[in-house]
This record gives C-alpha cells, sequence and structure tokens, in this order.
C-alpha cells in the first residue's frame, strides 16, 4: 500500500511535470510567433515609408527652409515698378563682375519678365548687390548669388511677384545653359534679390522660376566658379570664406 501510494504521487508529479514543460513549449512558441509578426510588421513599415528625395535636395535653385514661408507678408508688400520704369520693358544689359574670376555679361528681356528685371536693374543701381556672394554652387546645374546674409535666408526688402507659367505669367524663356532666374522659396511670390546662372539646360525648372536673362558673355567664369569653389554637401553651400565675391553689378542701358 505504501508502494502504490508513492507510485501514485509519482505519476501525478511526472503528469504535472509534463504539463508544465508543455505549458513552456507552448508559451516559447507563442513568443516566436510574435517576434515573428513583429519582425515581418517592421519589414513592411519600412518598405511603405516615404523615401527622401536627395536629387530634388540638389536640383532645386530655392532659398533655404530658414526663410520663412509666408515672408511675402512680412516685408511692406510686393515691389511694382513705376509707371514710366525705363526698366520694365524692353531689352537691358548688365555686367556681374567676380573678385579672382572676371565678368559675366547679361542680356536682360523686361518684355517677359518686367516686374524681374526692372527689380533687379534698381537693386544693381543702388550697389545692393556689392561685395555680395555666390553661396551656392552646384557643378552640372547652376550657381546662386545675391543674399546679403550668404546663406539663402536673406533678401531685399521687398518681394516680388513670381513672373512664370505656374503663377499665372506667362514666361517662355527656358531654362537652359546662361539663363538667370529667379531664386526663391515654395511661396510663389518669395524671390527678392537671390538669383541663379544656368550651367547646364534643366528643362525641370521651367514654368516654376521667373527666368528673365541670358548670358552673352562669361560662361567661362560661371564654368570656373562650378569647377573651383569647394562645396560643404549635395545641395552645394559654399562656406563663407569659400564664397567668391560679386564686387558690382553694373547696368549699362
Amino acid at each position: 500500500m505504501i508502494m502504490a501510494h508513492h507510485e501514485t504521487k509519482y505519476s501525478e508529479a511526472l503528469a504535472g511535470f509534463q504539463a508544465q514543460k508543455n505549458s513552456r513549449r507552448s508559451l516559447d512558441f507563442v513568443m516566436w510567433l510574435m517576434a515573428i509578426i513583429v519582425s515581418l510588421s517592421l519589414i513592411f513599415l519600412s518598405a511603405c515609408s516615404p523615401q527622401t528625395n536627395s536629387k530634388h535636395a540638389s536640383d532645386t535653385p530655392a532659398q533655404t527652409t530658414e526663410q520663412s514661408q509666408d515672408a511675402a507678408t512680412t516685408k511692406d508688400s510686393l515691389y511694382t515698378p513705376a509707371a514710366d520704369d525705363v526698366y520694365a520693358k524692353g531689352t537691358h544689359h548688365a555686367t556681374i563682375e567676380v573678385a579672382n574670376y572676371g565678368s559675366i555679361e547679361l542680356e536682360l528681356n523686361a518684355d517677359v519678365a518686367p516686374i524681374t528685371v526692372s527689380n533687379f536693374c534698381h537693386l544693381a543701381k543702388d550697389d545692393f548687390y556689392n561685395d555680395l556672394t555666390f553661396h551656392r554652387v552646384i557643378k552640372g546645374f547652376m550657381i546662386q548669388g545675391g543674399d546679403p546674409n550668404g546663406n539663402g535666408t536673406g533678401g531685399a526688402s521687398q518681394n516680388i511677384k513670381g513672373e512664370f507659367s505656374a503663377n499665372g505669367v506667362v514666361n517662355p524663356l527656358e531654362h537652359k545653359r546662361g539663363v538667370i532666374s529667379m531664386a526663391r522659396s515654395s511661396a510663389a511670390d518669395s524671390a527678392s534679390s537671390q538669383f541663379f546662372i544656368m550651367q547646364k539646360d534643366t528643362a525641370s525648372l521651367d514654368g516654376q522660376y521667373a527666368a528673365f536673362g541670358q548670358v552673352t558673355k562669361g560662361m567661362d567664369v560661371v564654368d570656373a566658379i562650378c569647377d573651383k569653389v569647394a562645396v560643404q554637401d549635395n545641395n552645394g553651400t559654399v562656406a563663407s570664406a569659400d564664397q567668391p565675391v560679386i564686387t558690382k553689378i553694373t547696368i549699362t542701358d
């Protein structure tokens, strides 16, 4: 009877041990299954996440996002040429003198972009551009300058209306090599003083930025700037000490 009693206890203990073992196995299986599900979920979410378009960052001649997107409302008003402004019609010529590089001569088309040309000419006549710089250089794309802050966040006291088709203004000028155009933030009417000169054709900018003229002489200067200036990132940022200096912009007629 004593042995039977002990055998019964042993059997009960063994059964309990097996039950615990099976329970642990079940728990381990559940944990393993949950780990698989979580891993698959992370892979799925990673695959569905939007990818950063680094090319867009480097191929857009915009003023940096540090500038307020509603910059136009923080200034007095949009610049408007006077009714008798000679720079708001016809063809005009300008020369950009760049220290240690040479001169870039431009023909400006006020019949296509009267506000833009007038604004550019008057800023130049007022010596606004003297000693400013080209703060952004992207080889195979463009050079950008005319910012008093030297980092893409500044401008003149007034913004101008964006004279390009996406903003309701007919402008047939294409962003081909040598074309000068206005930089802006994502706001259509945020251009002010910053401009860029194309080194190579970039059709994706057509209708999105206000082109207003063409280099007639001095593309070798643009090429030299693109070739020689050291940049800090793929956005074309140039350190202050390395920025080519615009000694003066002269409006010749």
